[in-house]
């Protein structure tokens, strides 16, 4: 295990994490090296004699030592933006092997995109298909696209995360699919390349994947008979993986990918697999620590005041989440006692986890379990909080990949204030 105790001190890997945080400070997420390669070769392992390209979804972690870290394996990505693309590059990634997705693709994104000969568009509106058509026109290029496919399907997800019903604002109608493609197909600047679709992020059971397929293929089938031929199917991402409130077992990586690749056999479909898994690699690599500033009990409740916030890790506030919280070192000797671990911002929403079993006194460390994915990538500089440190750990050896955000590196972008304008001397 990558997280484990030794002598009542969490490790990570060989090295304790209470060192690592006396020497880099916190709040500090820490990541584990070999959790990552260990779910990367689950993948490769599981789709194994499959045609395929695993494409990680840069905005799980977007932090350059992993996207390089897992374009040498040979990864391909999935990206929303034009700053992702960016970061892929100057990461060592290829755009060859990368998907951009997103609904709000900008004509400088687009650009950006075809001019790195990016492997796909996934097309979520007509009006983004224009788009396109007109940048590659303009480029003299040929854009590779596929269609995103809205396939109404309840991912029994939490609501802000699911993406594949038709309320959601992501890809394009079941009855609006096959016109698109036609128009794409008469294009010249146009290249049709697969079909796609995502449900939406932490899916806890195999079913709506499968269903997403049979909708895909039964699409794919109706444009062979007209002629318009796909290479690639792109089932997405968001494979779930276990967090403190998951109530049955989420299902393996194996599991998913011996379940998607039975459903193409079933149906005799020979198209070149593209799945998109950020959540699902490197969740569980990750690790939020954080101190104890107070104890504090108000007569009705029990609260451990710690230095990390909403600002580092928004899911608890944002999607009520429960991770695990457990204490870097245990105390067997003090009392078990339940805290609401709270951060110190000036929100009632600034709640890491609440009715946390803790032997703990201020000044202990706290680790909160799972935070690999979606958590530096969400934070934020509210309140003016510095964003906090990012240490890879690859067995005896810490490495800083993110050094801690100064106050003053808080305001360096903001234009100079023209004091002799407003009366200020």
């Amino acid at each position: 295990m990558s997280f484990s105790y030794l002598n009542n001190q969490l490790q990570v890997e060989n090295l304790s994490v209470h060192q690592i945080v006396k020497q880099y400070g916190t709040p500090c997420y820490i990541y584990s090296y070999a959790s990552l390669i260990e779910q990367w070769n689950a993948f490769c392992n599981g789709l194994q004699g499959y045609p395929h390209q695993i494409c990680y979804a840069v905005k799980a972690n977007a932090n350059l030592s992993i996207i390089a870290t897992l374009a040498k394996l040979g990864a391909g990505f999935d990206i929303v933006s034009e700053g992702e693309l960016a970061r892929v590059i100057v990461a060592g990634g290829m755009p060859e092997k990368s998907f951009f997705s997103g609904v709000g693709k900008s004509k400088q994104a687009i650009t950006q995109a075809l001019q790195a000969n990016i492997a796909c568009f996934n097309v979520e509106s007509y009006e983004e298909l224009q788009r396109i058509e007109e940048e590659s026109k303009y480029l003299n290029k040929i854009a590779p696209i596929a269609i995103r496919v809205n396939p109404n399907i309840d991912a029994d997800t939490h609501p802000y995360i699911t993406t594949g019903l038709k309320e959601n604002k992501f890809g394009i109608n079941m009855e609006d699919t096959l016109p698109l493609y036609r128009l794409a197909a008469a294009s010249k600047h146009l290249k049709i390349q697969g079909i796609a679709c995502h449900l939406g992020s932490q899916l806890t059971t195999l079913s709506p994947f499968l269903q997403a397929i049979e909708q895909l293929l039964i699409i794919s089938e109706q444009l062979a008979r007209e002629k318009i031929v796909l290479q690639e199917i792109n089932v997405g991402g968001g494979l779930g993986v276990s967090y403190a409130q998951e109530s049955v077992p989420v299902p393996t990586v194996q599991e998913y990918c011996q379940k998607i690749l039975h459903k193409l056999a079933q149906k005799n479909a020979h198209l070149r697999l593209i799945v998109e898994p950020g959540r699902s690699l490197i969740a569980k690599a990750g690790i939020l620590v954080t101190r104890i500033e107070y104890l504090k009990n108000n007569g009705y409740k029990n609260f451990a005041i710690v230095d990390a916030g909403m600002n580092d890790l928004l899911r608890p506030a944002l999607y009520q989440t429960e991770q695990t919280i457990q204490a870097v070192n245990l105390r067997p000797e003090i009392q078990e006692t339940v805290y609401d671990v709270v951060g110190p911002l000036c929100e009632s929403s600034d709640f890491l986890g609440k009715n946390k079993k803790l032997n703990a006194q201020s000044g202990d460390y706290l680790a909160i379990l799972d935070c690999g994915a979606y958590g530096f990538s969400m934070s934020s500089t509210y309140n003016s909080r510095p964003r906090c440190a990012e240490v890879i750990v690859d067995k005896h050896i810490a490495s800083l990949i993110r050094s801690r955000e100064t106050v003053e590196q808080g305001w360096a972008n903001e234009l100079p204030l023209l004091f002799n304008k407003i009366g200020i001397s």
